[in-house]
């Protein structure tokens, strides 16, 4: 029953080993055909990435060479210019300038692509050729390799059956020697026992026939153990010899295993690896980065080469310029544009004098129409200057609409998965037809108003300059050092100067009240026109020596007030800021340093007349406080001096507006911001200050060194009075703005502050306590309850 179960057991693991090299016979061709695989998918990429930078390019030639053909057609159009000279004349213009550019660009771009195409197929399409070429040659030799160390593999395996094999029959053979062994030790066994039975059986008999029986039996005895003794040492040394033949079979079989399944690891972990990097791989990767980087490298190039070209016209935009276009014209067509000569009198039979005759009796008709004219010229400049003002504000709307910056399209090409994304994006740009529509019907209706007014402007200017030219010869003629209608001009000025005692014009002072108090939130301030019927209004109830803004009624359009204030300073026969002073004061804008540039602007400040630099004050702590609330009003200090610019300041004939202006806005701004830094303080200059109540207060020298304000002389009112038994309840109130305190009875607070009111001191203060400190509050800095409030 041993050796048919022991033979099923053989036969059972010879089966398994089988199995298991089949499996490994059938991985190792797995591998190779894996391997081909790669290969052949390796070859077809490099065959699709050819064929894709063929057609690449010839699309990259087509492109050049359209673009060519249309650089051409434009090129060949401008060369077939009769005048070749006005071709060469235009070519100093800046738009021309950027049409040229832009042209040469087409043509850059053309060339470029041309290389694109070029590199594409002379270069990159061979390297991939290459590549290909590289990797089925060298798949070979890997493939050969490999097949190698299958082989040896394989050796390794069938070399290990064989141990294995002879490990099997040897320990099979000493396990029979064994069992043979065995069995002869029971026989012996089995032989010694049956011959002790046998002779304790025997019965006595006589002497000499037992004795002959006995030693008959005991020499069979012996003879039959000695034969099992030796059957028994022969099957002891047969047993030995098999025993150390299967040790050494199991020795060589457990070597040949260790052995085998190192080279099967070294294989599969290291060989494998190996034959795929430094056989199959070799090179491969290496060599398409080097293609693809030629195909980065030729493409950022021609970013490159775009981005230069695309940098000039950018260039060319940003300078494109009317003022200078305008002038080259000029200078180029100086003789088509250059005036002509004057006519020259021509007498009549002999007549000798070309003199106006201001003698008696037309010496009295001339004065009389030098005055007429006067009179007739300033009406006409004020009705001219408003015109004017209503073509610049029209002119600016304009500019607003052709300068908007609706050029950006960047949302455009910010791409998503989903298509209608991309046409909703497209639908809501600036080319939209509802929004060209609307556009361009306000464009067309703000500039049929503009030409209006440009024409009308054009007229009275013309009329000024005609009715001018004959009172400047009538002056002239009839020898007047100076003006004769000086009250006249005064008289129908913008707006009625005031009484040289008052340092502060009423106009001024009224209208900056009245928008301190109810205009400092109002959105557009001085930028918006205000209504013209209104402005007259206001402008005629002025002269009359009227305070139409009086009281603490809010009936009137904050535009139009805001206009006739602008309209005051722009009136004065001499602007408030004197041209003699003015490449001085320009001077100043060139400097970095803010604070030093608000030193050299006091210095040259100080030299204008006190009156001057008293309104200036004035006006320009108005104008800083105005820019605090710039959140709301959207009126910046910028801003701000766009507006004031050129009714305070303007260029003198010769310069250049646009560059002049721009100095002068720049300069305006500083001293906006820098106002307290620039104009003496009221120790250093006695005269009214604006408050930020909107009123106005007028700073002398206290017997006690102090700076009192008007409003604390005009009230009898001390700190200890609000503290009397028979005063009411204080009243309570929250800080809108922070408020810094100018004199010692200003109190000063933070936003959100809780305030304690005792009474009214004026209309624009309140007398209260902050922190435990008594004085004076603004009352347009503060919210009271309305309950509270009798």
């Amino acid at each position: 029953m041993t050796s048919p179960a022991k033979f099923k057991k053989d036969k059972e693991i010879i089966a398994e080993y089988d199995t298991q090299v089949k499996e490994i016979r059938a991985q190792l061709t797995e591998q190779m055909k894996c391997l081909d695989q790669q290969c052949e998918l390796r070859v077809q990429l490099l065959q699709d990435l050819q064929d894709f930078f063929r057609k690449k390019a010839e699309i990259e030639m087509d492109y050049s060479r359209n673009l060519e053909k249309l650089a051409e057609r434009f090129l060949a159009k401008t060369r077939s210019t009769k005048d070749q000279q006005f071709k060469k004349d235009q070519n100093v213009l800046s738009p021309v300038n950027c049409w040229n550019l832009l042209l040469n660009q087409v043509k850059r771009e053309s060339r470029d692509h041309t290389t694109l195409s070029d590199i594409y197929l002379n270069n990159i399409i061979p390297r991939f050729v290459q590549v290909s070429e590289d990797s089925g040659r060298l798949f070979k030799k890997s493939k050969e390799v490999g097949q190698q160390l299958q082989d040896d593999l394989m050796k390794v395996l069938n070399e290990l059956y064989s141990v294995m094999k002879t490990y099997h029959m040897y320990n099979a053979d000493s396990i029979s020697a064994q069992s043979k062994l065995k069995e002869a030790e029971k026989q012996e066994e089995k032989q010694i026992g049956k011959s002790v039975k046998q002779e304790d059986r025997q019965t006595p008999r006589s002497p000499d026939s037992t004795a002959n029986v006995r030693i008959e039996e005991k020499h069979v005895r012996r003879s039959s153990v000695k034969k099992i003794e030796k059957m028994k040492e022969k099957r002891q040394a047969k047993y030995t010899e098999n025993k150390l033949k299967a040790i050494k079979a199991r020795n060589e079989y457990l070597l040949a295993l260790e052995a085998t399944n190192a080279s099967v690891f070294k294989y599969y972990i290291h060989d494998l690896s190996d034959i795929i990097d430094q056989c199959c791989d070799l090179g491969y990767h290496a060599s398409l980065n080097r293609a693809l980087r030629t195909f980065l490298s030729a493409e950022l190039n021609l970013e490159q080469s775009k981005h230069e070209g695309l940098d000039a016209i950018e260039n060319a935009v940003e300078n494109l310029d009317a003022t200078s276009d305008k002038q080259r014209l000029m200078e180029m067509y100086n003789n088509v544009f250059c005036p002509p000569m004057k006519f020259e009198f021509q007498p009549h039979m002999g007549d000798m004098a070309s003199q106006l005759c201001a003698q008696q009796p037309v010496q009295s008709e001339l004065v009389q129409r030098c005055q007429q004219l006067q009179s007739r010229l300033s009406t006409l400049k004020i009705e001219n200057e408003e015109v004017k003002k209503t073509m610049e504000a029209t002119l600016q709307t304009i500019q607003d609409i052709v300068t908007v910056e609706d050029f950006d399209v960047s949302d455009c090409f910010q791409y998503s998965n989903s298509m209608e994304s991309v046409k909703s994006t497209v639908s809501e740009t600036f080319m939209s037809k509802p929004s060209i529509a609307k556009r361009r019907a306000n464009q067309q209706e703000t500039e049929q108003f503009y030409f209006t007014k440009m024409k009308e402007y054009l007229e009275g200017r013309n009329l000024i300059t005609k009715l001018q030219a004959k009172h400047d010869l009538l002056q002239k003629t009839l020898g007047e050092s100076q003006r004769t209608d000086c009250s006249l001009a005064r008289r129908s000025s913008t707006v009625r100067k005031q009484d040289s005692s008052q340092a502060i014009p009423l106009v001024v002072e009224s209208c900056i009240r009245f928008i301190s108090r109810h205009g400092l939130q109002h959105e557009g301030i001085f930028r918006v026109s205000g209504s013209q019927v209104e402005v007259n209004d206001i402008k005629n109830a002025f002269e009359r020596g009227e305070d139409p803004l009086a009281g603490d009624q809010n009936d009137h359009d904050m535009d139009s007030i805001a206009g006739v204030l602008k309209l005051y300073f722009r009136g004065l026969e001499h602007p408030l800021f004197p041209k003699d002073i003015f490449h001085d004061l320009i001077a100043c804008v060139t400097m970095d340093n803010l604070q030093e540039r608000a030193v050299h602007i006091r210095k040259v400040l100080l030299l204008l007349p006190k009156p001057t630099l008293i309104i200036m004050r004035y006006l320009f702590a108005f104008l800083n406080h105005l820019s605090q609330f710039s959140e709301e009003n959207m009126m910046d200090p910028y801003n701000l001096a766009i507006c004031f610019g050129p009714s305070l300041m303007s260029v003198p004939e010769g310069h250049d507006q646009v560059s002049c202006q721009a100095h002068v806005n720049e300069l305006i701004k500083t001293i906006i911001i820098q106002h307290e830094n620039i104009f003496p303080n009221p120790r250093e200059l006695e005269g009214p200050i604006y408050s930020r109540g909107g009123s106005m207060e007028d700073y002398c020298d206290s017997t006690h060194g102090e700076t009192t304000s008007a409003e604390d002389s005009t009230q009898d009112v001390t700190t200890e009075h609000h503290t009397s038994d028979d005063e009411c309840e204080p009243i309570e109130a929250i800080a809108k703005f922070d408020y810094v305190g100018r004199t010692a009875r200003e109190l000063s607070f933070k936003k959100g502050a809780s305030l304690l009111l005792y009474q009214r001191a004026s209309d624009d203060w309140w007398e209260g306590r902050h922190n435990g400190i008594d004085g004076l509050i603004p009352h347009q800095y503060i919210v009271v309850q309305d309950t509270l409030i009798s």
